[in-house]
């Protein structure tokens, strides 16, 4: 008896390899218990939010008994956060921008969605850097369009732009970026940008339907050592950014993140509208009262990034001492580093002997390596040093 479709069957065959291996850890650590096991399978934030959370929410349990409190607003979210958003944006973008450019979504995730859905039609063409959050492939899947991805420079997981523009084709819709990266921690460059939105501006001229530049930015605050997160907005016309308030405030389960369209398109509201509409009929309806309520409240404000910064260190001093290749993250709290043998599946199976907990690159789309969420407690991370050096000595 067919339950579901043949397309879903290869899904659940296939899993999530991120989920899967959190639910591993979930059983090792029943088994051996919390301190026995480092586990930095899922991205998930454990920093407290900031204080001003939890101050809001206080104030809206007193304001719970009101008619309307939690009720439906416009699709795109409340107008005096969408306008507060854009005020905020336009300072963090360079680029002036209005509520008109943007609406409120279900996370980062609700937001691909919907633009995706507005765009593409079936058969159409995504292209993305490799390796990629996995999940795109759904996304562009869900609207009928099909994942290209295209290889990055190998020493560093930059974008190949001679490569991209080769991957182009009249089927090509959407090229997706996500800086800073995950799971390699890379942060593109604004000549690197430049280079790719002159080529995208070049390859789209007479195109009846323009190949849009879409950014999924929602590590946009965390980037060290100095290192500048580029805007795409003030460089292409065609640019739109996917952001969400998951990481920076904490709140990944609150599911509020937004999309912006440069305000250089001529005509972008029949974009933002077909958004909006998206948006409705794709189920969100709108991103959550609860969340927009926090984000109008906590905008300009974050965790404390220099936790992140000192997990960075203490991790690239493990894996250095451990001997492990890697590439020094330059964004997000992750680290990509290489297998010490090809088949990272076989290497992750000894490394998880030591209860040390990892994803395979091939998650990503890119077999022989394999990714590190260092968004864990401090101890942790110096914990899992002597599992990181037997399981290579093995």
């Amino acid at each position: 008896m067919k339950l579901v479709t043949e397309q879903m069957e290869q899904f659940l065959s296939g899993g999530a390899w991120i989920r899967r291996i959190f639910e591993q850890g979930l059983e090792l650590k029943q088994q051996y218990g919390e301190d026995a096991v480092c586990d930095f399978s899922l991205g998930n934030p454990d920093l407290p939010p900031p204080a001003v959370v939890g101050e809001c929410l206080a104030e809206m349990a007193q304001q719970a008994d009101k008619p309307f409190a939690f009720g439906y607003m416009p699709n795109p979210g409340y107008p005096a956060v969408r306008a507060a958003l854009a005020e905020h944006l336009a300072k963090e973008q360079g680029i002036a921008l209005t509520a008109n450019d943007l609406l409120l979504t279900c996370g980062a995730a609700g937001g691909i969605n919907v633009f995706f859905r507005a765009v593409l039609t079936p058969g159409d063409e995504v292209i993305c850097p490799i390796p990629y959050f996995v999940e795109y492939g759904f996304y562009a899947g869900n609207h009928g369009g099909v994942l290209k991805p295209v290889p990055t420079r190998p020493e560093n997981f930059d974008l190949d732009i001679a490569a991209m523009e080769a991957a182009i084709t009249p089927r090509t819709r959407v090229v997706l970026i996500n800086s800073p990266n995950n799971p390699t921690g890379q942060v593109y460059s604004a000549e690197t940008l430049r280079e790719l939105a002159a080529m995208l501006t070049r390859v789209s001229a007479g195109r009846e339907r323009p190949i849009y530049l879409l950014a999924d930015e929602p590590y946009r605050f965390l980037a060290y050592d100095g290192v500048d997160v580029p805007s795409v907005l003030p460089l292409y016309s065609y640019a739109v950014v996917i952001g969400s308030f998951s990481k920076n405030l904490s709140l990944p389960g609150e599911r509020v993140g937004y999309v912006v369209v440069s305000p250089l398109l001529d005509g972008r509201e029949k974009l933002v509208s077909a958004m909006v509409f998206a948006n409705r009929i794709l189920g969100f309806v709108n991103a959550p009262a609860v969340g927009q309520s926090l984000l109008l409240r906590a905008l300009g404000q974050e965790v404390d990034r220099s936790i992140y910064a000192r997990r960075r260190e203490a991790m690239a001093g493990v894996l250095t001492r451990a001997g492990y290749e890697f590439v020094m993250p330059r964004g997000a709290f992750y680290f990509f580093p290489k297998s010490p043998e090809a088949d990272e599946l076989a290497f992750l199976k000894r490394l998880t002997a030591e209860r040390v907990l990892a994803v395979p690159g091939r998650g990503f789309g890119l077999p022989g390596y394999f990714r590190l969420a260092f968004c864990v407690d401090e101890t942790v991370i110096n914990r899992s040093e002597a599992g990181f050096a037997k399981a290579l000595r093995a």
